[in-house]
């Protein structure tokens, strides 16, 4: 078995690193799925892309429901691995993987049959209504391969192995890359598929990572070894996983809505102020990126020291990582702030008035980056130490009570007009960090006790 690092001991500094740098690599290259479908969709003209971009909601609805209950997996599993009790670590990985599975078979058939009338609901018109629900149906099948890899990322990523999921994710993206012209365009003895070959070509690489993943935890090699003989359902386990998974679920349900929303206010603004909308969103999910990866490498390191009953050190680990992702994301932020009118102009070139505005909206937007990170790394520690209601409720607060009804009052009520909902960015990321960090250090999740069953 290869030797484990305890996180437990030791720098606090080294240890969030090397956590978290592999899972924002690993986040990175899982968004290069997109870019490469769209890429090689794109030579099929707007239609393909545009059947494949009307899916995505959904999906992303869907998939947070499996990632809230895989998080779900890293603080249970997180918390045993520090209290060094492997055999409880093996236990709840094999019943995790056991509920996910089952929940991901469930998934896949309402989303197979359900495909052409949520196409219609979201507005497919005839012109791609055909393709959007070929390209469901198909990517339904792959929400078991998917599920099964995302539980084999968040069990690993509990007890502090973060390697390995990345360099699966690298090998399918590379696999991708490959595959996605093969089964869209054809050659030789392979049928062309258009649309739906984009999807047949992500489910060949999301069932080799899925196998990879379940292969490694069944052979135990890498810290976890899974049994079907403990995947027996236990009722009582089994409501713990979802009492702290839905609200995770519903946090990141949440999010996907409340930016689908926003973009819902910018339209009545016109083409040009979608645009340098779309361009600061862009923008914004790059800079989500290392925030989530910091923040799920705090809840693994909470987890563990949390679950080990070391709180003064729980408590460092959220103060270091808080304060890294405030440091490090506002030195971003003031990069983007300086150099806003090219990122704009490499996005959209020779356009002055998206130009203009998208850099007005990243100047707004950007010295408050830091502010999400605290946001987003304390979420994290309140994960880790198993309170994702609380997580669920700030988010919900930052998107629902700051975000939308400021950028409504202020782009409808004053004459900043669009430039409010510029505004309503910082407002939301400023206010949730507050609120935030005020929770933390009112020290109430000191008073939780660690999973025990």
């Amino acid at each position: 078995m290869k030797k484990e690092k305890d996180l437990t001991t030791g720098s606090i500094f080294k240890s969030l690193v090397s956590l978290a740098w592999p899972i924002i690599m690993a986040n990175v290259l899982q968004t290069m799925y997109q870019l490469i479908d769209t890429f090689w969709l794109g030579r099929l003209g707007a239609n393909a892309v545009a059947s494949v971009s009307l899916s995505f909601p959904i999906l992303f609805l869907v998939l947070s429901l499996g990632g809230g209950l895989t998080l779900a997996g890293t603080v249970i599993v997180a918390q045993h691995k520090g209290a060094n009790n492997q055999k409880k670590v093996n236990y709840s990985s094999s019943q995790t993987v056991m509920v996910i599975f089952l929940i991901s078979i469930l998934l896949a058939f309402v989303g197979y049959f359900s495909a052409s009338p949520l196409m219609k609901f979201v507005g497919a018109g005839p012109e791609v209504f055909q393709d959007s629900v070929d390209y469901f149906q198909v990517s339904s099948w792959g929400f078991i391969f998917l599920f099964m890899f995302f539980v084999f990322q968040s069990l690993m990523r509990g007890i502090g192995e973060v390697f390995m999921p990345m360099y699966i994710v690298l090998a399918t993206v590379l696999l991708n890359l490959l595959l996605d012209p093969l089964f869209i365009f054809g050659y030789g003895p392979i049928k062309g598929q258009g649309v739906a070959g984009a999807a047949v070509a992500s489910i060949i690489t999301q069932g080799l990572s899925a196998v990879a993943g379940l292969w490694i935890l069944f052979r135990g090699s890498y810290g976890i070894r899974i049994q079907f003989s403990q995947m027996k359902p236990d009722f009582k386990w089994i409501k713990k996983l979802f009492q702290l998974g839905i609200p995770s679920s519903l946090d990141q349900s949440s999010r996907a809505a409340g930016m689908t929303v926003m973009v819902m206010l910018v339209t009545g603004y016109g083409s040009e102020i979608v645009a340098a909308y779309g361009v600061g969103a862009r923008i914004l999910s790059l800079v989500i990126v290392p925030a989530l990866g910091f923040a799920m490498a705090t809840t693994s390191l909470v987890g563990q020291n949390f679950g080990a009953g070391k709180i003064m050190r729980t408590e460092k680990v959220a103060n270091l990582s808080a304060m890294i992702a405030l440091v490090g994301l506002t030195s971003v932020g003031l990069i983007f702030f300086f150099f806003a009118e090219a990122i704009i102009a490499f996005f959209v070139p020779g356009d002055e008035q998206v130009i203009r505005d998208g850099a007005l909206f990243i100047k707004i937007m950007a010295p408050s980056f830091g502010l999400l990170g605290v946001q987003q790394v304390l979420n994290g520690a309140f994960n880790g130490v198993g309170m994702t209601t609380v997580s669920m409720l700030i988010s919900i607060f930052s998107l629902w009570i700051v975000r939308f009804p400021v950028a409504w009052m202020l782009s409808e009520k004053t004459t900043l007009s669009y430039e409010g909902i510029w505004w309503a960015f910082p407002a939301s990321n400023l206010l949730a960090a507050i609120v935030a960090f005020a929770y933390f250090k009112s020290g109430s999740w000191k008073k939780r006790k660690p999973v025990r069953h």
